[in-house]
């Protein structure tokens, strides 16, 4: 995962009035898939009802990669009430995770 500054996620979704939201969460999304995990296409994003089912997907895919230390439900609530903050949090937590370099970390995700 790449590192990112929560300062500036937050800033950067305020000012340009959650375009930068969008961009943050396919990133994000994009290097989560590449360690395994199978969050769909960011386009249900735009989708009402679809960008919750979208939302608890990429939460699943964030408790896995953080080993538990960030639970599904609290990040899916997170991200629904507070938006740009709970994006600050989770990449706080994305950037505590430590990949070294010759592992082969992969996320192991139930499919339901």
């Amino acid at each position: 995962m790449q590192n990112r500054s929560p300062l500036a996620v937050v800033l950067l979704s305020w000012v340009t009035l959650g375009i930068y939201s969008i961009v943050w969460y396919v990133k994000t999304k994009e290097e989560l898939n590449e360690l395994g995990a199978s969050i769909p296409t960011a386009w249900l994003l735009i989708v009402p009802f679809a960008n919750w089912y979208w939302l608890w997907r990429y939460s699943e895919a964030v408790e896995e990669l953080t080993d538990g230390n960030t639970s599904t439900l609290g990040t899916f609530i997170l991200h629904i009430l507070f938006g740009g903050i709970g994006q600050a949090i989770t990449q706080s937590a994305f950037n505590n995770v430590r990949l070294d370099d010759g592992d082969d970390i992969r996320i192991a995700i139930e499919t339901a």
